[in-house]
């Protein structure tokens, strides 16, 4: 299987969507790339064993991508062998009448990881910069002073909202967590092929909506605000891996692999055993087993 250097996928300058891949050549069979996943998750798993011991960092992963990218599938596969006590899954959705009485981040803020767990964000903060771009009209829900219409949006408030996004992410990464950010990037004809396997396959039909058709409407539009967004906010402390996702098994290896590469580089340790205890190991294991 192909060598793969992760940081290849890092957004470290303008990203141009046009010419990111969404598919690449692994040089391996799909069976080779399944194992080379699990094996991946394993490790991942164990070092999140350390990391709660550690308990020091924390762990944020954000998803986004277009429907039917393959965000949830991803996230059962990739943290599946880790300890359901170290990783918890928030999918954001449409804001609830109580979460649009605050500021669109408390919602994000409260989800974020303790000292030594994982959170995986399915969609994030970014929608606040992506499908209102799209559908404008969803600004008005929060109630911001100074706009009751759609043609009040002032247009710095994407700007303002880029520069709101980088200092959270820096405060947070600032304290000690570790900040992920993934796009998985697909096209539009394999995105027609997933939405048509829902329909065609019967066991599949309930993850369809007729909304996916509506919203494929604006597929150039969500591209540009994707392009935009990654570019204004992929940064040192938390950058964007833009991910090839046309094929899942692949993009499931990929992003796992580039959060083991980089969590390999930070001194996550268990924390040292007592002196008292190490000295009485003996000791405390005789009486253990001299118990009848």
């Amino acid at each position: 299987m192909k060598d793969i250097n992760t940081q290849d996928f890092r957004i470290t300058d303008i990203f141009d969507i046009s010419k990111a891949p969404t598919t690449i050549d692994m040089d391996a069979s799909e069976k080779k790339v399944r194992k080379a996943m699990k094996k991946a998750g394993r490790k991942l798993g164990k070092l999140q064993d350390k990391m709660y011991a550690n308990n020091r960092y924390s762990v944020l992963v954000c998803l986004q991508g277009m429907d039917t990218s393959g965000k949830d599938s991803l996230i059962r596969e990739v943290f599946r062998r880790f300890n359901a006590r170290g990783v918890n899954v928030f999918s954001f959705k449409t804001p609830t009448s109580s979460e649009l009485e605050h500021d669109y981040l408390w919602r994000h803020y409260i989800a974020l990881p303790e000292k030594g767990k994982f959170a995986i964000f399915n969609r994030s903060h970014y929608e606040n910069v992506l499908i209102t771009r799209v559908h404008p009209e969803f600004i008005l829900k929060e109630n911001l002073p100074g706009i009751t219409a759609v043609e009040e949006i002032p247009k710095d408030l994407w700007e303002e909202r880029y520069g709101q996004i980088n200092n959270f992410e820096k405060h947070i990464s600032q304290n000690g967590t570790l900040v992920f950010k993934f796009f998985l990037h697909i096209s539009k004809n394999e995105q027609k092929e997933r939405l048509l396997r829902r329909l065609n396959k019967e066991s599949h039909n309930w993850k369809f909506a007729p909304s996916d058709l509506d919203e494929r409407q604006f597929w150039g539009d969500y591209q540009k605000y994707f392009e935009e967004a990654i570019s204004q906010t992929s940064k040192k402390h938390a950058p964007w891996y833009v991910i090839p996702a046309d094929n899942k098994e692949t993009a499931r290896y990929l992003v796992a692999k580039t959060i083991l590469d980089e969590l390999c580089k930070y001194d996550i340790k268990e924390p040292a055993v007592d002196e008292e205890v190490l000295e009485n190991i003996n000791s405390y294991r005789i009486k253990l087993k001299g118990e009848k």
